[in-house]
């Protein structure tokens, strides 16, 4: 029997949480939902100066945040937002792992050196990032959530995005493992997997398809896009926000290994 209000379950005061990627587009909006609701949140961002400038508006709105230069890349960068946020916020008890990066490349013009940095990028440094946060969480002996960005991607393929496909795949497996490995410490761990969300990155991505289909982006939304989506529209970033939310609140305490998919009904057509 349910014995915690609404507002207590989606309490997070007291939690520390990393977002990588977390100053913009998706990982922005995360990092803000969260500090919304209480946590302490260090965002772990490459660029810094874009960390910085969430920061203040976390900050600004009476949240808690910290930005912290980190390449998924580099594991010690991994222990030192973790450590950040254990010694800042008191714990670590919320990863999110929101750091991808998605350059087209067609199959047949595809560089090793292109395939590497993305797999490395989205599928490695997502593993070892989690598997910091997770070594912290074990020694706190408290628990904890770890949320895996993915994409509908990983089982509906996209031209020009073989390297980025095979990557949100194996983050959808990775999950899983995480999920059944770290389970006898309490810790869960769930991802998302967006479908079509307007970002920098999208924007910066979609040209790409127009001209040489001799489109505009509008045209292009109207003939590719909308058409797909049974709820007429392309997803926002806190879209996503809101289902990370539910993921690190009491709300998910008895699920693990587990994807949702919030694309607006792409796959269903």
């Amino acid at each position: 029997m349910a014995t915690d209000s609404i507002s207590q379950v989606f309490d997070l005061s007291g939690k520390g949480a990393v977002v990588t990627g977390g100053g913009s587009g998706i990982g922005k909006a995360i990092s803000t939902r969260l500090a919304e609701a209480g946590a302490g949140v260090v965002i772990a961002d490459i660029n810094e100066e874009v960390a910085r400038e969430t920061v203040k508006e976390i900050t600004a709105a009476g949240g808690k945040a910290q930005a912290i230069r980190a390449d998924v890349l580099s594991t010690e960068d991994a222990k030192q937002a973790v450590e950040s946020t254990a010694s800042s916020f008191g714990s670590v008890d919320i990863l999110v792992n929101n750091a991808a990066i998605y350059p087209a490349a067609s199959v047949l013009e595809m560089s090793e050196e292109a395939w590497d940095k993305v797999l490395n990028t989205n599928l490695k440094g997502l593993f070892f990032f989690s598997q910091v946060a997770a070594q912290q969480m074990v020694s706190e002996d408290h628990g904890g959530k770890i949320i895996n960005i993915a994409s509908i991607e990983a089982v509906h393929p996209t031209i020009g995005h073989s390297h980025y496909d095979a990557s949100k795949g194996g983050v959808l497996m990775v999950t899983k493992a995480l999920a059944l490995e770290l389970a006898p410490h309490k810790i869960l761990v769930n991802a998302i997997a967006p479908g079509v969300i307007w970002t920098p990155g999208l924007e910066t991505l979609l040209p790409l398809f127009c001209e040489p289909a001799g489109l505009t982006l509008e045209l292009l939304m109207e003939m590719t896009v909308y058409p797909r989506i049974p709820l007429g529209r392309v997803g926002e970033s806190d879209d996503i926000a809101k289902v990370a939310l539910f993921l690190a609140s009491g709300f998910s305490d008895y699920m693990t290994g587990e994807t949702l998919v919030v694309d607006g009904g792409y796959l269903l057509s």
